[in-house]
């Protein structure tokens, strides 16, 4: 493609028509340069296509060489197949384990052509991004690594107090209230101490697949210790929504099975606690409480749940 690009190039100079490709090509790289993260940039070459070449009907994805596996990315436009007939697609080298694939979809063999025509400009354009479209892939993978625990495939407790202040400031163009549940596995050094940290790992991926079935896409999950999750809540109004999502983790979980080298069946059981944020306490407090609230619900014994606002003082006192 590198040739291509040097073609429209040197035709830039008696063609005003390549000229002007050549200026669009360089104003999509432009643009990429702003872009903070993949998806930008994804909706940056979606609105480029549609301005120079009327494609309306994208998909963007990032195929995984090693893995054999596809990300989608960015999705504009009805559904099609790659086999379409009037589809088209375009792999963008990033010199990675992870190539992006930028299809597209016409509605009619005229427009077809018209792309077929303006294939090279296209190729080019891809070319000349390509570094950009790799940054991006690599500040990607970055920050999953930064922010993602790596066994549960949750966030992690760095990320969400990284960002528990846009929840907050979602807080203040919302009515319902943020709660925050803190998760933990009842008697879970037993599993290890039994079994192995490998067994341990997937008792670990289980409860977040019950507690990620249980919430909304908007809410936020990160695993804090080994064993011990924190949940924030936006989208319940009171103290008895958040209470029922969190009695329905405590009795999806209790019916989950891990088998065991084949053998046996491991069942295990989670407490919760509670706790509401107050606007006039800090983010750090309610996280506090809320691990006390499940250090208050494993007191009273297995699949418990147990809100901080209920504690009386004489039933903490021991925690200090």
């Amino acid at each position: 493609m590198k040739k291509n690009i040097l073609e429209i190039i040197k035709e830039s100079a008696t063609s005003e028509k390549a000229f002007k490709d050549l200026e669009n090509i360089y104003a999509l790289s432009e643009q990429l340069q702003y872009a903070s993260n993949i998806e930008q940039m994804a909706e940056d070459i979606y609105s480029w296509l549609l301005k120079n070449f009327n494609v309306d009907n994208i998909n963007f994805s990032l195929f995984d060489i090693d893995k054999n596996t596809k990300e989608l990315i960015f999705t504009k436009g009805e559904e099609f197949y790659l086999d379409d007939e009037m589809a088209s697609y375009f792999i963008i080298n990033t010199h990675t384990n992870l190539n992006a694939i930028i299809s597209f979809n016409t509605n009619s063999k005229v427009h077809y052509k018209i792309l077929q025509r303006d294939n090279n400009i296209i190729q080019s354009a891809f070319f000349q991004i390509s570094a950009i479209i790799q940054n991006g892939i690599l500040k990607k993978n970055f920050v999953k690594s930064q922010s993602i625990d790596s066994v549960t495939n949750v966030y992690n407790r760095q990320y969400l107090t990284t960002h528990v202040k846009k929840l907050l400031a979602l807080k203040e163009h919302d009515k319902n209230n943020i709660f925050f549940l803190m998760v933990g596995i009842d008697h879970f050094k037993a599993v290890i101490d039994e079994f192995d940290y490998d067994i341990g790992d997937i008792v670990l991926i289980e409860l977040a697949k019950v507690i990620h079935s249980n919430i909304c896409e908007y809410d936020l999950v990160a695993r804090l210790t080994g064993d011990e999750f924190l949940i924030s809540l936006l989208n319940h109004n009171n103290k008895e929504s958040a209470s029922k999502i969190a009695q329905k983790i405590i009795d999806d979980f209790a019916k989950i099975k891990v088998l065991v080298h084949n053998k046996y069946t491991l069942q295990k059981t989670v407490c919760i606690g509670i706790k509401e944020y107050m606007v006039a306490s800090s983010v750090d407090d309610a996280i506090k409480n809320a691990d006390i609230a499940l250090y208050e619900a494993k007191n009273l014994g297995r699949s418990k749940l147990q809100h901080f606002d209920e504690i009386s003082v004489e039933d903490t006192i021991d925690l200090f």
